[in-house]
């Protein structure tokens, strides 16, 4: 009896028994899972953090990532032995900050700035696309979040993964960074559904069936770029050295962000660079970004109030995201006889390229010739820029 109860004891069993809601977190790990694998919304990092989260929930296993009280005063070889690799592997790479701007710096070297350097214009739409982070970082102020933990939510309504992560890092109290990654990375998943929605709420017939290419036309642009290859070299050091010293401590992610893009856009001489910073560096972050979010989704965590205003808080900080750079669109062509179709407008998040092919998929459905993805471009890939400013305005302010 004394070895069948020691067997007993060696399993988790009774763990389970004593705590039901890791079961359900357990659930929500397969859910991701399911997500991920069956249908594909966004693999790379829900898959990770689906799993991370039955790592977490696998009681006994000393996986979940500790709390900051848990670890007070530890060193890192010391958090290792006590509470784990998952724990280890969050404190240095998650907590310290470092995984987000290596994985921007493999974005950049994955993102061609040309269709925004050719539509300047179009670029300011994704700024005006930013008004879902501050406008729910006031209302959720209003309902009883800190400051600090409220722009971590609000900047979910940037629609960019990474940059929701550093700003939880940098702002948010612990326990949050896993619901606001879920969140993030959940709602980037659904653009193809959140978009079209948002666009059947804010659009109307005739603006969806407006023509860029014909307004091109009717209105040619008066200073095209005449060598695009020189001026898309220096647009990344232009760049970074304007947020250096307008916005420094967005840096962290404009600085990576814009190196990778400088290594793509140098050619052959560093091609080496350019496919390490797109290919493992860029992967090995994901992984390691995903499952150490994942293990922070204990039961303890996750299952409260404040999670589900999460989730809640944002859904509207994305929908407002795209309705804000509609109506920037809405504006601007009341002043304009060059006209753009608002469509331009939804694409200010920074999910690249999803947000484009969504807004030129719609418009394809109004019109098999308007072909608006180019353009789209524009302000989605100005999108990736503007939500980092705005995380770094919001950490200076409230840090």
């Amino acid at each position: 009896m004394d070895f069948l109860e020691k067997l007993y004891e060696m399993t988790a069993v009774s763990s389970f028994i004593g705590s039901p809601g890791s079961l359900i977190m357990i659930l929500v790990g397969i859910i991701l899972l399911y997500l991920g694998i069956k249908k594909e919304y966004e693999p790379l990092l829900l898959i990770p953090i689906g799993f991370g989260v039955l790592l977490a929930n696998s009681l006994g296993g000393n996986l979940a990532v500790a709390t900051p009280e848990q670890v007070d005063h530890l060193g890192l070889l010391e958090i290792a032995k006590d509470h784990g690799i998952i724990s280890f592997l969050y404190y240095s790479l998650i907590k310290t900050g470092l995984l987000p701007p290596l994985i921007f710096m493999g974005v950049g070297a994955l993102t061609d700035f040309g269709p925004m350097l050719r539509n300047l214009r179009l670029a300011f739409f994704g700024a005006a696309a930013q008004i879902g982070i501050f406008t729910v970082l006031i209302f959720a102020i209003l309902v009883g979040f800190t400051p600090q933990n409220a722009a971590a939510l609000g900047i979910i309504g940037g629609a960019d993964g990474p940059t929701a992560i550093y700003t939880a890092i940098m702002l948010a109290d612990p326990e949050l960074l896993g619901p606001i990654a879920v969140a993030a990375y959940s709602y980037m998943a659904l653009v193809p559904v959140i978009i079209p929605f948002v666009v059947r709420l804010t659009m109307k017939k005739n603006e969806l069936l407006i023509n860029m290419k014909e307004q091109d036309r009717l209105y040619p642009s008066k200073t095209p770029i005449k060598n695009l290859k020189t001026v898309k070299i220096i647009f990344p050091l232009v760049i970074a050295s304007i947020v250096a010293v307008v916005v420094p401590s967005a840096m962290p992610l404009i600085g990576m962000l814009v190196f990778g893009n400088l290594v793509k856009e140098i050619g052959s001489s560093v091609e080496r660079l350019k496919e390490a910073a797109r290919g493992g560096i860029m992967n090995t972050a994901t992984i390691f970004l995903g499952l150490s979010v994942g293990a922070t989704m204990s039961a303890e965590s996750f299952l409260n109030l404040q999670t589900l205003l999460i989730l809640v808080g944002g859904f509207i900080a994305f929908s407002i995201s795209i309705a804000g750079g509609i109506y920037a669109v809405k504006v601007y062509n009341l002043f304009n006889k060059k006209k753009i179709n608002p469509l331009i407008g939804a694409t200010g998040l920074s999910a690249v390229p999803m947000a484009a092919r969504v807004a030129n998929n719609v418009s394809l459905k109004h019109d098999p010739q308007n072909h608006i993805l180019y353009y789209a471009m524009a302000s989605n890939i100005s999108g990736v820029i503007g939500s980092a400013v705005a995380a770094g305005v919001l950490i200076s302010i409230l840090s």
